[in-house]
Parts: C-alpha cells; sequence; structure tokens
C-alpha cells in the first residue's frame, strides 16, 4: 500500500484525497487524521501498489484496431523496493461511456526470473499510428506497430 490509481477529472475542483487519503482505500498515517476517504472522488482504477506509472497517451492513431482509439497507454516502470518485481509493462486503459475504467496488457514480458529485462518509462503515439516506447533500463526506445 498504498496502490497506484488512475483519476478520471470531470468537473473543476474535483479531490481526489491526496495527502489525505490514497487509493480511495485508506488514510494517510501523518497527514489523514479526522479524514475519511468517503469524502474524495474514488479513482478510475487501480494499477497496483508501487506500479511506479510514468508516462501516459491518449492513442489518437489509426494503425490499431478500432477498440484502441481514445484508450490511454500508460507505461508502468515496475517498483524498485519491492521483493517480487512485477509491471515494467505498458497497459491500455479502457473508459467506457459511464466512466468504468478497465486495464488490459499490452507489451508485456519485461520480468524474468524476477528480474527485469526492460522498464517502460514514456510512452508517444507517432503520426503513422505506431507506438515508441522508451526504456530506461536499456537505453531503448522500441517501435510498435500493426500490420494486418
Amino acid at each position: 500500500m498504498p496502490v497506484d490509481e488512475v483519476n478520471r477529472v470531470t468537473k473543476p475542483g474535483q479531490h481526489f484525497g491526496f495527502p489525505y487519503c490514497h487509493s480511495g482505500l485508506m488514510t494517510d498515517p501523518l497527514h489523514g487524521w479526522g479524514k475519511d476517504c468517503k469524502n474524495y472522488v474514488k479513482p478510475a482504477l487501480l494499477i497496483g501498489p508501487h506500479a511506479a506509472p510514468l508516462g501516459m497517451r491518449f492513442y489518437t492513431g489509426k494503425m490499431f484496431p478500432a477498440k484502441y482509439q481514445n484508450a490511454i497507454f500508460l507505461t508502468r516502470h515496475g517498483p524498485w523496493n519491492r521483493t517480487e518485481k512485477y509491471a515494467a509493462d505498458v497497459v491500455a486503459i479502457f473508459i467506457d461511456d459511464k466512466g468504468n475504467a478497465k486495464m488490459e496488457p499490452f507489451l508485456t514480458g519485461l520480468v524474468e526470473n524476477n528480474g527485469y529485462l526492460g522498464r517502460p518509462a514514456d510512452v508517444m503515439v507517432m503520426k503513422d499510428g505506431s507506438l515508441l516506447v522508451s526504456d530506461d533500463h536499456n537505453g531503448a526506445i522500441y517501435r510498435i506497430s500493426y500490420g494486418k
């Protein structure tokens, strides 16, 4: 704890809890005295403890299948301080008309034998619709494209 979160802003002035409430689940041990998480806007999605989300972009390209149009591509760098390594991936987040969010794996396989093979830091949508993913573990940039 706390679990990293994605918030959806729907109107000015919304308060998502920080620094009093984390993940919509727990009050902060230092700043949360007398506060209640019910009084803040709940996260749209929880994405894992210390997943380290670093970069996100809405997909505006045309290369990938239609289901990805306006989806969010989010890089999860992965935790440095966990015994069991996880995340180190890119996920696609889909938000429906009612504001419900779900997350699907998109780029995986960067954790092997409890070690990092790569750690995505950011994502960028290119003019041709492909994605660039930066990996600061390897000092590399990957281009992801879709072909039929």
